[in-house]
Formats: C-alpha cells, structure tokens, sequence
C-alpha cells in the first residue's frame, strides 16, 4: 500500500497543492516553519481523522479561510485503489469519506490506511505521563481490531458516566453505579489482554532494533502495568466507591495503565541522553512498524520520519537508514531542514524516490 496523490487546500500553513508521490522514498526539505511537518499531518489525518499536531479541528484550517480539503489516493497492493477525502468548514462538522462515500463512524475507517509517525513530540512518550504511553499502545492496535477500538470507546463512555455519579451532590442509585462498572469491567479485562499481547509480542523486535541502531552494550526493556492484574475490576470499583466520591474520578481501571520504559534496568527517562532517547523511540516506532505489518496481514504501513537527523550522530542515523531500506518497509516520508542531509539519504538508500522543497507553504 502506498499514497500516490495527495491534494491539500487550506490546511495549516499550506494554501493549495496538488503532490505526486514516490512508492518508496519521498523527501521534503526547507527551513523550519514552512511547512515540511503540516504535509505529513496531512498524511496522518488521512489515516486516523485527526490531526497529530492539534487536538481541536479548527485549528488546522489556514488562517483568514473558512474551510480546508484534504484528498489522497491510494494504491492498496491488492490490484485496488482508495480515494479518501476530508472536509471541514469552520463551525460545522468534518466529512470523510472513501471513494466519495460519507463514513457513518470516523472509527469504521481506523485499519484502512495504516501508518507509523516518528517525530519529536515522540519524546512526550519517556518524558510525558501515562496517557502518552496508554495512546501509542490504542493508536497501535486499534489499526487491526476492530473489536478493541470499540472496547475502548465503550470503557471510555462507561467511565465517564461513572464519573458523574461520583461528582453527584445526591446519593446516586446502587444500580446506576453496577451497570457502568460491568460495562467497564468487561471491556477492561478485553482491553488488558490485547496490550499485554502487544507488549509481549513487541519487545524481543523492539530490542532487536536497539541493538543494531543504538548500542549492542544497552539493555533496553518495556513492561506493562495494569490495575487488571490485581484482580477483578469490578471487586475494586465497588470498594473504593467511598473514597471515589471524596475524589470525584474514578482511580482504578485500564484508564492507568502505563508502560514502565528502561535502559538497562533502570528509567530511561532519568539515565537516557538526548542520543539514547531518540535511538530508543526510532526503534520503538520501527518495532511497531513490523509488528503492524504482521498484524495487517504483511500490508506495510506508510511510515513518517519527522526531523529524523536532530540529536543523533551520523552513525545512528546510518543505521537507521539501513533498517528502513529494507524489503520489510514501505512508502517513507522524511523531512529534513538540511538538503545536504536528504542527499547522503537518498545515498544510502539507493531507492526510487521524489524530492520536494517547501517554503511558506509553497511545495515544489
């Protein structure tokens, strides 16, 4: 699978353009804020309906405009092509569509397009807090089941009703409280077992690709923690009810789980360097890269590479460009400040591939 086409009008910083892709390696290059990261958001957006860059729609509509169109067409490797298409008009709700027909459920389209984004913000992932870790665990596997990305909705509903009643000035019914927590105790102990099977399954590719992108001498590890595995959720909702309404939000449950991240045994998030963290997160996102390929039936995922060249000395990022050069990846997009950077790139790579500099939003 691979974007051929991509049509951007109004969105961020980018006025109108209109971009033919390379099936395997496509550069972009220009100073910092011209736009190089606003291209790739509008690659993610495509594949999961949101923006990676801004929570809030809006927001990514170019200023003094009232509206924004994105348009992709994709060849899907099975003889098959997909056009996906998004707009949005300032006040008014977005509409998607495939092959020109509305999605009923912005989820019904999460798996279509799969995709792995390496980017600075990355390092919200060692640095930031659970949530960070709970989302590159959800972005991850609800892009090949479906079941668990209505889990999760469900949980995430059934916690929030929760919630209400706890901050209720009134003494809330028993049965309101039991209906919602079977609800969240259901879907948490489906939601737990495909994580830890995703962890699982990751970590001896995720240590495999540290070995041979940062340093064969570090032990790197991840280990998942959940308040499932002290038994029953539903046990603990109902005997910390009391405390709860004190609180006013729910303590246990799936919402906390996290991801304990090391570097040879120890948090990487008090001993890694700028280099160590960097090489840490690139081998994590390219573990999730293999292991949604697998997980997608050998489909390969598009796969972004923001800013790849800061924080990481030359041999890292050779390393690095050797593992992606590979037959296991796909379409790679790769931004860059430095043209002399994207040139020993493409030396090393030795692919196919389109260059494109941007600048003020203008790509060419």
């Amino acid at each position: 699978m691979y974007l051929r086409r991509l049509y951007l009008m109004n969105y961020r910083n980018v006025e109108q353009t209109d971009l033919t892709f390379s099936p395997k390696i496509n550069c972009l290059t220009g100073s910092n804020g011209m736009g190089k990261t606003n291209v790739l958001d509008a690659i993610y957006y495509l594949s999961f309906c949101k923006s990676s860059l801004n929570p809030t729609d809006s927001q990514i509509i170019r200023h003094n405009t009232e509206c924004m169109m994105l348009q992709g067409e994709y060849d899907m490797g099975d003889d098959t092509s997909a056009e996906i298409s998004c707009s949005l008009r300032s006040g008014s709700r977005k509409q998607f569509r495939r092959d020109r027909k509305e999605y009923h459920r912005f989820s019904d389209h999460i798996g279509l397009l799969p995709l792995v984004m390496v980017s600075p913000d990355d390092i919200l992932l060692i640095a930031g807090g659970s949530d960070e870790r709970r989302k590159f665990m959800d972005v991850v596997i609800s892009q090949y089941d479906k079941d668990y990305l209505g889990h999760l909705i469900n949980y995430n509903k059934a916690l929030t009703q929760r919630n209400v009643l706890l901050k209720s000035d009134a003494d809330p019914d028993e049965e309101q409280f039991l209906m919602w927590e079977t609800v969240m105790d259901r879907c948490a102990t489906a939601i737990y077992e495909r994580r830890r099977k995703f962890i699982d399954q990751l970590v001896p590719r995720f240590q495999d690709l540290y070995s041979r992108i940062g340093s064969t001498a570090e032990q790197v590890g991840l280990a998942y923690t959940s308040h499932i595995e002290r038994g029953p959720l539903a046990d603990m909702l109902q005997s910390c009810r009391t405390r709860e309404r004190i609180v006013g939000y729910t303590l246990h449950g799936i919402h906390k789980d996290d991801i304990e991240m090391t570097l040879d045994g120890y948090p990487i998030r008090r001993e890694g360097s700028q280099g160590q963290n960097k090489s840490y997160l690139i081998s994590l996102k390219l573990a999730q890269y293999l292991y949604l390929t697998e997980a997608c039936n050998g489909r390969k995922p598009i796969l972004l590479l923001d800013d790849l060249f800061d924080k990481l000395d030359s041999k890292r990022v050779e390393s690095i460009l050797r593992v992606v050069s590979g037959d296991a990846f796909g379409q790679i997009f790769i931004t860059d400040v430095n043209r002399s950077h994207i040139d020993s790139i493409l030396d090393v790579l030795g692919s196919d591939h389109r260059i494109f500099t941007i600048e003020n939003g203008e790509v060419r």
